[in-house]
Protein backbone atom coordinates (compact mmCIF):
# COMPACT_ATOMS: atom_id res chain seq x y z
CA UNK A 1 0.00 0.00 0.00
CA UNK A 2 1.70 3.36 -0.82
CA UNK A 3 2.19 5.62 1.91
CA UNK A 4 -0.26 8.69 2.32
CA UNK A 5 1.11 12.45 2.06
CA UNK A 6 0.44 14.40 4.56
CA UNK A 7 -1.19 17.98 3.90
CA UNK A 8 -2.26 20.58 5.75
CA UNK A 9 -5.74 19.45 7.40
CA UNK A 10 -3.53 16.51 9.12
CA UNK A 11 -1.38 18.80 10.47
CA UNK A 12 -3.66 21.58 11.24
CA UNK A 13 -4.81 18.39 13.51
CA UNK A 14 -1.76 17.56 15.01
CA UNK A 15 -0.98 20.70 15.91
CA UNK A 16 -4.44 20.85 17.60
CA UNK A 17 -3.25 17.79 19.65
CA UNK A 18 0.63 17.47 19.84
CA UNK A 19 0.85 15.21 22.54
CA UNK A 20 -0.65 12.41 20.63
CA UNK A 21 2.32 10.40 19.64
CA UNK A 22 -0.16 7.53 17.84
CA UNK A 23 -1.20 10.10 15.15
CA UNK A 24 2.55 11.42 14.71
CA UNK A 25 3.77 8.27 13.96
CA UNK A 26 1.58 7.14 11.99
CA UNK A 27 0.78 10.33 9.97
CA UNK A 28 4.72 10.51 9.09
CA UNK A 29 4.79 6.65 8.27
CA UNK A 30 2.46 7.47 5.51
CA UNK A 31 -0.03 5.11 7.23
CA UNK A 32 -3.96 4.99 5.96
CA UNK A 33 -5.69 5.93 9.11
CA UNK A 34 -9.00 5.32 8.12
CA UNK A 35 -8.30 2.02 6.46
CA UNK A 36 -6.83 1.12 10.03
CA UNK A 37 -10.03 2.62 11.72
CA UNK A 38 -11.94 -0.17 9.24
CA UNK A 39 -9.71 -2.81 10.02
CA UNK A 40 -10.24 -2.38 14.02
CA UNK A 41 -13.73 -1.97 13.52
CA UNK A 42 -14.20 1.67 14.17
CA UNK A 43 -14.61 3.78 10.80
CA UNK A 44 -14.61 7.13 11.29
CA UNK A 45 -18.17 8.16 9.81
CA UNK A 46 -17.13 11.40 8.29
CA UNK A 47 -15.44 12.50 4.92
CA UNK A 48 -16.16 14.80 1.94
CA UNK A 49 -18.49 13.81 -0.41
CA UNK A 50 -18.10 12.55 -4.02
CA UNK A 51 -20.87 15.55 -4.72
CA UNK A 52 -18.55 18.23 -2.49
CA UNK A 53 -15.64 17.60 -4.85
CA UNK A 54 -17.15 17.84 -8.14
CA UNK A 55 -18.67 21.33 -6.56
CA UNK A 56 -15.15 22.33 -5.40
CA UNK A 57 -13.68 21.56 -8.25
CA UNK A 58 -16.09 22.98 -10.30
CA UNK A 59 -16.00 26.58 -8.23
CA UNK A 60 -12.02 26.38 -8.30
CA UNK A 61 -11.76 26.60 -12.35
CA UNK A 62 -14.45 29.57 -11.93
CA UNK A 63 -12.18 31.34 -9.94
CA UNK A 64 -9.56 30.60 -11.48
CA UNK A 65 -10.00 30.89 -15.20
CA UNK A 66 -9.44 34.01 -17.13
CA UNK A 67 -5.61 33.51 -15.59
CA UNK A 68 -6.54 34.42 -12.16
CA UNK A 69 -8.64 38.11 -12.92
CA UNK A 70 -11.12 37.02 -10.43
CA UNK A 71 -9.02 36.08 -7.36
CA UNK A 72 -6.63 39.16 -8.28
CA UNK A 73 -9.66 41.66 -8.53
CA UNK A 74 -11.14 39.85 -5.07
CA UNK A 75 -7.85 40.36 -3.54
CA UNK A 76 -7.29 44.07 -4.10
CA UNK A 77 -10.99 44.97 -3.28
CA UNK A 78 -9.61 43.38 0.32
CA UNK A 79 -6.84 45.25 0.67
CA UNK A 80 -7.45 48.24 -1.72
CA UNK A 81 -4.67 48.03 -4.20
CA UNK A 82 -5.27 48.81 -7.52
CA UNK A 83 -6.66 45.99 -9.82
CA UNK A 84 -4.17 45.28 -12.69
CA UNK A 85 -5.02 44.97 -16.13
CA UNK A 86 -5.92 41.57 -18.01
CA UNK A 87 -2.76 40.03 -19.28
CA UNK A 88 -0.73 41.69 -16.54
CA UNK A 89 -0.92 38.71 -14.02
CA UNK A 90 2.18 36.46 -14.64
CA UNK A 91 0.87 32.86 -14.49
CA UNK A 92 4.41 30.87 -13.88
CA UNK A 93 4.58 27.41 -14.87
CA UNK A 94 5.27 25.15 -11.80
CA UNK A 95 5.28 21.57 -13.57
CA UNK A 96 8.44 19.86 -12.49
CA UNK A 97 9.09 15.80 -11.40
CA UNK A 98 8.50 14.67 -8.10
CA UNK A 99 7.37 17.10 -5.13
CA UNK A 100 10.80 17.63 -4.49
CA UNK A 101 11.06 18.69 -8.10
CA UNK A 102 8.26 20.58 -7.85
CA UNK A 103 9.19 22.67 -4.31
CA UNK A 104 12.39 24.01 -6.18
CA UNK A 105 10.78 25.10 -9.16
CA UNK A 106 8.14 27.09 -6.36
CA UNK A 107 10.80 28.82 -5.16
CA UNK A 108 12.50 29.83 -8.24
CA UNK A 109 9.06 30.80 -8.93
CA UNK A 110 8.09 32.99 -6.48
CA UNK A 111 12.15 34.50 -6.14
CA UNK A 112 11.24 35.43 -9.79
CA UNK A 113 7.88 37.28 -9.52
CA UNK A 114 9.47 38.96 -6.20
CA UNK A 115 12.29 40.34 -8.22
CA UNK A 116 9.96 41.72 -10.92
CA UNK A 117 8.07 43.75 -8.86
CA UNK A 118 4.44 42.94 -10.49
CA UNK A 119 1.35 40.50 -10.00
CA UNK A 120 1.57 37.21 -10.21
CA UNK A 121 -0.18 34.38 -9.36
CA UNK A 122 0.99 30.57 -8.85
CA UNK A 123 -1.64 27.72 -8.97
CA UNK A 124 -1.35 25.01 -6.76
CA UNK A 125 2.55 25.76 -6.14
CA UNK A 126 4.47 23.08 -4.12
CA UNK A 127 5.68 24.36 -0.59
CA UNK A 128 8.11 21.96 2.42
CA UNK A 129 7.95 22.22 5.73
CA UNK A 130 9.73 20.44 8.60
CA UNK A 131 7.67 18.63 10.97
CA UNK A 132 9.13 17.13 13.95
CA UNK A 133 12.38 16.18 11.70
CA UNK A 134 10.94 15.28 8.63
CA UNK A 135 10.08 17.26 5.28
CA UNK A 136 6.37 17.70 4.61
CA UNK A 137 5.34 19.00 1.22
CA UNK A 138 2.66 20.96 1.04
CA UNK A 139 0.00 22.35 -1.96
CA UNK A 140 -2.29 25.18 -1.37
CA UNK A 141 -4.83 26.45 -3.87
CA UNK A 142 -2.77 29.64 -5.20
CA UNK A 143 -0.35 32.25 -3.58
CA UNK A 144 -0.19 35.60 -5.29
CA UNK A 145 2.42 38.09 -5.43
CA UNK A 146 2.33 41.45 -4.60
CA UNK A 147 3.98 44.02 -7.05
CA UNK A 148 5.75 45.19 -3.29
CA UNK A 149 7.12 41.92 -3.43
CA UNK A 150 4.73 40.68 -0.42
CA UNK A 151 2.62 36.76 -0.48
CA UNK A 152 -0.48 36.08 0.26
CA UNK A 153 -2.19 32.75 0.66
CA UNK A 154 -5.21 32.07 -1.22
CA UNK A 155 -8.17 29.59 -0.12
CA UNK A 156 -10.28 28.33 -1.96
CA UNK A 157 -13.85 26.56 -0.19
CA UNK A 158 -16.87 24.94 -1.67
CA UNK A 159 -19.01 25.91 1.85
CA UNK A 160 -21.12 29.14 1.08
CA UNK A 161 -21.44 32.52 2.75
CA UNK A 162 -24.66 32.57 3.70
CA UNK A 163 -26.21 36.51 3.92
CA UNK A 164 -22.58 37.59 4.73
CA UNK A 165 -21.45 34.87 7.35
CA UNK A 166 -20.41 31.21 7.07
CA UNK A 167 -20.10 28.11 9.31
CA UNK A 168 -17.20 29.40 12.25
CA UNK A 169 -15.95 25.81 12.45
CA UNK A 170 -15.09 25.86 8.79
CA UNK A 171 -13.84 29.05 8.52
CA UNK A 172 -11.75 28.19 11.79
CA UNK A 173 -10.56 25.28 9.95
CA UNK A 174 -9.85 26.95 6.56
CA UNK A 175 -7.56 29.24 8.75
CA UNK A 176 -5.47 26.72 10.42
CA UNK A 177 -4.89 25.20 6.91
CA UNK A 178 -3.90 28.24 6.03
CA UNK A 179 -1.21 29.21 8.96
CA UNK A 180 0.36 26.10 7.73
CA UNK A 181 0.73 27.51 4.48
CA UNK A 182 1.82 30.53 5.44
CA UNK A 183 4.43 29.07 7.97
CA UNK A 184 6.15 26.66 4.76
CA UNK A 185 5.99 30.27 2.78
CA UNK A 186 8.12 31.87 5.54
CA UNK A 187 10.62 29.63 5.14
CA UNK A 188 10.60 30.08 1.24
CA UNK A 189 10.82 33.45 2.06
CA UNK A 190 13.53 33.36 4.18
CA UNK A 191 15.39 31.25 1.58
CA UNK A 192 14.16 34.00 -1.55
CA UNK A 193 15.70 36.77 0.67
CA UNK A 194 13.68 39.90 1.48
CA UNK A 195 10.32 38.80 0.64
CA UNK A 196 7.45 39.05 3.30
CA UNK A 197 4.50 36.85 4.18
CA UNK A 198 1.37 38.61 4.84
CA UNK A 199 -0.35 37.94 7.76
CA UNK A 200 -3.96 36.96 6.60
CA UNK A 201 -5.50 35.08 3.92
CA UNK A 202 -7.89 35.20 1.33
CA UNK A 203 -11.04 33.02 1.81
CA UNK A 204 -12.53 32.50 -1.56
CA UNK A 205 -16.15 30.76 -1.17
CA UNK A 206 -19.36 30.66 -2.93
CA UNK A 207 -21.96 33.60 -2.43
CA UNK A 208 -25.13 32.05 -0.94
CA UNK A 209 -27.02 29.47 -3.03
CA UNK A 210 -25.31 30.40 -5.90
CA UNK A 211 -21.63 29.41 -7.83
CA UNK A 212 -20.32 33.22 -7.86
CA UNK A 213 -17.38 33.62 -5.85
CA UNK A 214 -17.05 36.11 -2.60
CA UNK A 215 -14.42 36.69 -0.21
CA UNK A 216 -12.89 37.49 2.93
CA UNK A 217 -9.51 38.46 3.79
CA UNK A 218 -9.22 36.18 7.26
CA UNK A 219 -6.31 37.24 10.20
CA UNK A 220 -3.79 34.43 10.68
CA UNK A 221 -1.74 36.33 13.26
CA UNK A 222 -3.55 34.47 16.70
CA UNK A 223 -3.27 30.56 13.68
CA UNK A 224 0.13 31.27 13.11
CA UNK A 225 1.53 31.75 16.91
CA UNK A 226 -0.74 28.62 17.89
CA UNK A 227 0.64 26.83 14.84
CA UNK A 228 4.17 27.35 15.15
CA UNK A 229 4.26 26.52 18.93
CA UNK A 230 2.19 23.52 18.74
CA UNK A 231 4.64 22.25 16.32
CA UNK A 232 7.65 23.13 17.46
CA UNK A 233 6.13 20.54 20.94
CA UNK A 234 6.20 17.91 18.23
CA UNK A 235 8.27 14.38 19.40
CA UNK A 236 11.05 13.78 16.63
CA UNK A 237 9.55 10.71 14.65
CA UNK A 238 13.06 8.66 15.64
CA UNK A 239 12.14 8.98 19.64
CA UNK A 240 8.90 7.98 18.66
CA UNK A 241 10.10 5.21 16.46
CA UNK A 242 12.94 4.34 18.55
CA UNK A 243 10.08 3.40 21.70
CA UNK A 244 8.10 0.86 19.03
CA UNK A 245 8.49 -2.75 19.32
CA UNK A 246 11.11 -3.88 16.51
CA UNK A 247 9.12 -5.46 13.46
CA UNK A 248 5.94 -3.62 14.21
CA UNK A 249 3.44 -2.99 11.01
CA UNK A 250 0.47 -1.06 11.37
CA UNK A 251 -1.05 -3.04 8.04
CA UNK A 252 -4.78 -2.92 7.38
CA UNK A 253 -4.82 -6.51 6.29
CA UNK A 254 -3.26 -8.01 9.21
CA UNK A 255 -5.70 -9.83 11.56
CA UNK A 256 -7.64 -7.24 13.58
CA UNK A 257 -6.04 -8.69 16.79
CA UNK A 258 -2.86 -8.51 15.91
CA UNK A 259 -3.31 -4.99 14.31
CA UNK A 260 -4.66 -3.54 17.75
CA UNK A 261 -1.94 -4.87 19.38
CA UNK A 262 0.03 -3.02 17.46
CA UNK A 263 -1.94 0.09 17.31
CA UNK A 264 -1.88 -0.02 21.41
CA UNK A 265 2.28 -0.17 21.27
CA UNK A 266 1.97 3.85 20.69
CA UNK A 267 0.49 5.62 23.10
CA UNK A 268 -2.33 8.31 22.13
CA UNK A 269 -3.52 11.59 23.73
CA UNK A 270 -7.36 10.78 23.08
CA UNK A 271 -9.59 14.19 23.71
CA UNK A 272 -13.47 14.56 22.57
CA UNK A 273 -11.89 17.26 20.05
CA UNK A 274 -10.58 14.09 18.07
CA UNK A 275 -13.82 13.13 16.49
CA UNK A 276 -13.54 16.27 14.23
CA UNK A 277 -10.13 15.65 12.39
CA UNK A 278 -9.42 11.96 13.48
CA UNK A 279 -9.65 8.81 11.82
CA UNK A 280 -8.95 6.77 14.68
CA UNK A 281 -10.66 8.59 17.49
CA UNK A 282 -13.48 6.36 17.25
CA UNK A 283 -11.01 3.20 18.50
CA UNK A 284 -9.20 5.30 20.67
CA UNK A 285 -12.78 6.69 22.38
CA UNK A 286 -13.59 2.81 22.92
CA UNK A 287 -9.91 2.15 24.15
CA UNK A 288 -10.57 4.89 26.92
CA UNK A 289 -13.64 4.35 27.78
CA UNK A 290 -12.71 0.59 28.40
CA UNK A 291 -10.12 1.78 30.72
CA UNK A 292 -12.05 4.15 32.65
CA UNK A 293 -9.80 7.23 31.38
CA UNK A 294 -10.69 10.58 32.61
CA UNK A 295 -9.43 12.00 28.96
CA UNK A 296 -12.97 10.65 27.46
CA UNK A 297 -14.65 13.37 29.67
CA UNK A 298 -12.72 16.12 28.26
CA UNK A 299 -9.20 18.32 28.52
CA UNK A 300 -10.78 20.70 30.79
CA UNK A 301 -11.92 17.66 33.40
CA UNK A 302 -8.90 15.92 33.03
CA UNK A 303 -7.16 19.13 34.41
CA UNK A 304 -9.32 19.57 36.86
CA UNK A 305 -8.59 16.35 38.49
CA UNK A 306 -5.08 16.81 38.63
CA UNK A 307 -3.09 13.56 39.46
CA UNK A 308 -6.45 11.30 39.30
CA UNK A 309 -6.27 9.60 35.69
CA UNK A 310 -9.21 7.46 36.12
CA UNK A 311 -12.79 7.05 36.98
CA UNK A 312 -12.37 4.28 40.01
CA UNK A 313 -9.80 6.91 41.55
CA UNK A 314 -11.83 9.54 41.24
CA UNK A 315 -14.70 7.59 42.37
CA UNK A 316 -12.46 6.40 45.61
CA UNK A 317 -10.99 10.12 46.70
CA UNK A 318 -14.88 11.56 46.15
CA UNK A 319 -16.21 8.98 48.70
CA UNK A 320 -12.60 9.26 51.16
CA UNK A 321 -11.31 5.77 50.30
CA UNK A 322 -8.35 6.87 47.89
CA UNK A 323 -4.93 5.44 49.01
CA UNK A 324 -3.42 7.18 52.01
CA UNK A 325 -1.57 10.70 51.47
CA UNK A 326 2.21 10.79 51.81
CA UNK A 327 3.59 10.70 55.09
CA UNK A 328 0.23 9.57 56.71
CA UNK A 329 0.99 6.25 57.27
CA UNK A 330 1.42 6.36 60.72
CA UNK A 331 -2.26 6.63 61.02
CA UNK A 332 -4.21 3.84 62.81
CA UNK A 333 -5.62 0.82 60.80
CA UNK A 334 -9.71 1.77 60.47
CA UNK A 335 -8.79 5.77 61.29
CA UNK A 336 -10.57 8.66 59.16
CA UNK A 337 -8.21 10.28 57.79
CA UNK A 338 -10.77 12.37 55.28
CA UNK A 339 -13.35 13.10 57.31
CA UNK A 340 -12.26 16.38 58.17
CA UNK A 341 -11.95 17.65 54.86
CA UNK A 342 -16.21 17.25 54.32
CA UNK A 343 -16.52 18.71 57.88
CA UNK A 344 -13.94 21.85 57.47
CA UNK A 345 -15.16 22.78 53.97
CA UNK A 346 -14.78 26.50 53.38
CA UNK A 347 -18.28 28.57 52.65
CA UNK A 348 -19.21 28.97 49.45
CA UNK A 349 -17.12 31.69 47.12
CA UNK A 350 -17.04 32.74 43.90
CA UNK A 351 -13.11 32.89 43.81
CA UNK A 352 -12.25 29.68 42.36
CA UNK A 353 -13.85 26.70 40.11
CA UNK A 354 -14.00 25.00 42.98
CA UNK A 355 -15.01 27.54 45.62
CA UNK A 356 -11.29 27.85 47.54
CA UNK A 357 -7.85 29.14 47.54
CA UNK A 358 -4.65 28.51 48.86
CA UNK A 359 -2.83 30.29 51.73
CA UNK A 360 0.35 30.88 52.09
CA UNK A 361 1.02 27.41 53.54
CA UNK A 362 -0.68 25.93 50.57
CA UNK A 363 -3.52 24.24 51.84
CA UNK A 364 -6.60 25.10 50.47
CA UNK A 365 -8.71 27.88 52.92
CA UNK A 366 -11.89 29.90 52.49
CA UNK A 367 -11.56 32.89 50.10
CA UNK A 368 -13.11 36.22 50.71
CA UNK A 369 -16.71 36.71 51.00
CA UNK A 370 -18.91 38.53 48.73
CA UNK A 371 -22.13 40.37 49.65
CA UNK A 372 -24.98 39.16 47.19
CA UNK A 373 -28.41 38.73 46.91
CA UNK A 374 -28.19 35.54 48.67
CA UNK A 375 -25.27 36.20 51.01
CA UNK A 376 -25.45 37.65 54.88
CA UNK A 377 -22.99 39.91 55.18
CA UNK A 378 -20.46 39.44 58.67
CA UNK A 379 -21.67 41.49 61.68
CA UNK A 380 -18.78 43.30 62.82
CA UNK A 381 -19.31 42.65 66.18
CA UNK A 382 -19.34 39.25 65.45
CA UNK A 383 -15.89 38.41 63.64
CA UNK A 384 -16.29 34.59 64.32
CA UNK A 385 -19.70 34.17 62.03
CA UNK A 386 -21.41 32.97 64.69
CA UNK A 387 -25.20 34.45 65.58
CA UNK A 388 -26.83 33.90 68.72
CA UNK A 389 -26.94 30.69 70.10
CA UNK A 390 -23.83 29.23 68.00
CA UNK A 391 -25.68 29.40 64.85
CA UNK A 392 -24.60 30.46 61.51
CA UNK A 393 -25.97 31.29 57.96
CA UNK A 394 -23.91 29.16 56.18
CA UNK A 395 -22.45 26.69 58.23
CA UNK A 396 -21.12 23.45 56.60
CA UNK A 397 -22.36 19.82 58.04
CA UNK A 398 -19.45 16.86 58.70
CA UNK A 399 -20.76 15.04 55.79
CA UNK A 400 -19.82 17.57 53.27
CA UNK A 401 -23.29 19.34 52.44
CA UNK A 402 -24.08 22.77 52.91
CA UNK A 403 -27.31 24.39 54.71
CA UNK A 404 -28.66 27.74 55.19
CA UNK A 405 -28.84 30.63 52.27
CA UNK A 406 -28.83 34.28 53.77
CA UNK A 407 -32.52 33.91 53.19
CA UNK A 408 -33.04 31.83 55.28
CA UNK A 409 -30.66 32.60 57.80
CA UNK A 410 -32.76 35.84 59.65
CA UNK A 411 -36.28 34.41 58.46
CA UNK A 412 -37.62 33.18 61.77
CA UNK A 413 -38.60 29.10 61.15
CA UNK A 414 -39.55 25.36 62.73
CA UNK A 415 -36.87 24.11 64.90
CA UNK A 416 -33.82 21.94 63.98
CA UNK A 417 -35.53 19.08 65.34
CA UNK A 418 -38.58 19.49 62.80
CA UNK A 419 -36.62 19.94 59.72
CA UNK A 420 -34.34 16.69 59.56
CA UNK A 421 -31.35 17.59 57.19
CA UNK A 422 -31.33 21.48 57.77
CA UNK A 423 -29.18 21.59 61.15
CA UNK A 424 -27.30 24.82 60.94
CA UNK A 425 -26.60 24.72 64.92
CA UNK A 426 -22.83 24.33 65.28
CA UNK A 427 -21.73 21.97 68.04
CA UNK A 428 -19.71 23.91 70.64
CA UNK A 429 -16.55 22.23 70.11
CA UNK A 430 -16.77 23.70 66.58
CA UNK A 431 -17.75 27.16 67.04
CA UNK A 432 -16.18 29.67 65.83
CA UNK A 433 -14.23 27.25 63.23
CA UNK A 434 -14.42 27.96 59.76
CA UNK A 435 -11.46 26.37 58.07
CA UNK A 436 -8.52 23.82 58.81
CA UNK A 437 -5.20 25.63 60.37
CA UNK A 438 -2.16 25.91 58.13
CA UNK A 439 -0.58 23.65 59.89
CA UNK A 440 -3.47 21.09 59.81
CA UNK A 441 -3.75 17.11 59.72
CA UNK A 442 -1.74 16.12 56.76
CA UNK A 443 -4.62 13.67 55.54
CA UNK A 444 -6.07 16.39 53.75
CA UNK A 445 -6.95 15.27 50.30
CA UNK A 446 -7.49 18.53 48.32
CA UNK A 447 -8.73 16.88 45.12
CA UNK A 448 -11.26 14.74 47.39
CA UNK A 449 -12.33 18.06 49.33
CA UNK A 450 -13.21 19.73 46.18
CA UNK A 451 -14.81 16.92 44.55
CA UNK A 452 -17.53 16.64 47.93
CA UNK A 453 -17.48 20.82 47.58
CA UNK A 454 -18.38 20.69 44.07
CA UNK A 455 -21.32 18.39 44.71
CA UNK A 456 -22.60 20.13 47.74
CA UNK A 457 -22.51 23.59 46.01
CA UNK A 458 -25.14 21.74 42.97
CA UNK A 459 -27.18 20.68 45.69
CA UNK A 460 -27.29 23.77 47.42
CA UNK A 461 -28.01 25.65 44.13
CA UNK A 462 -31.14 23.30 43.55
CA UNK A 463 -32.49 23.93 46.71
CA UNK A 464 -32.38 27.82 46.23
CA UNK A 465 -33.63 27.30 42.85
CA UNK A 466 -36.73 25.91 44.33
CA UNK A 467 -36.95 28.24 47.54
CA UNK A 468 -37.05 31.14 45.03
CA UNK A 469 -39.29 29.41 42.87
CA UNK A 470 -41.69 28.57 45.74
CA UNK A 471 -41.40 32.00 47.37
CA UNK A 472 -42.22 34.30 44.18
CA UNK A 473 -45.65 35.57 44.21
CA UNK A 474 -47.40 34.35 40.37
CA UNK A 475 -49.80 37.34 39.02
CA UNK A 476 -53.40 35.70 38.34
CA UNK A 477 -53.47 36.58 35.05
CA UNK A 478 -50.59 35.19 34.34
CA UNK A 479 -51.77 32.06 36.09
CA UNK A 480 -55.13 31.83 34.29
CA UNK A 481 -53.14 32.07 31.05
CA UNK A 482 -50.60 29.31 31.85
CA UNK A 483 -52.68 27.16 33.47
CA UNK A 484 -50.27 25.60 35.66
CA UNK A 485 -47.03 26.56 37.17
CA UNK A 486 -44.00 26.53 35.28
CA UNK A 487 -40.90 24.33 35.82
CA UNK A 488 -37.43 26.20 35.52
CA UNK A 489 -34.47 24.44 35.29
CA UNK A 490 -31.93 25.30 38.44
CA UNK A 491 -29.03 27.22 36.97
CA UNK A 492 -25.33 25.48 37.22
CA UNK A 493 -23.70 28.33 39.86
Amino acid sequence: MPPRPLDARALAALAANPGCRRRALLDGAGVDKAAVASALGAPAPFGQSQFAFVRGNAFEARVTRDGGAELIRLLCARTGESAPEPGEVALPELAADGPAGRTARTRLALGEATAAGRWALLRHPMLALEIAGSPVHLEPDAVAVHPDGSWTVLEIKSFPVLDGSADPAKVGAAARQAAVYALALEEAAAAAGGAVVRPFALLVCPRDFSNLPTAAAVDLRKQLASTRRQLARLTRLEEIAAAVPEGTRFDPERPAGELREAVATVPAAYAPECLASCELAFHCRATARAEGSVTALGRSVRGELGGLTTVDEVLAAASGAGPEAPGHGDEAPGADVTGTDAADAPARNRDGPHGIVPDEAGRHAPARDRTGPHRIPQDATDPEGTAEGGTRPDATARDGSRHGTGREANRPGPSAEGRPGRDRTVPADRAGEDAPAAGGSPGDDPAAAALRRAAALRAEALAEAAARDAARPVPDGQAAEAGEATRREAPCR
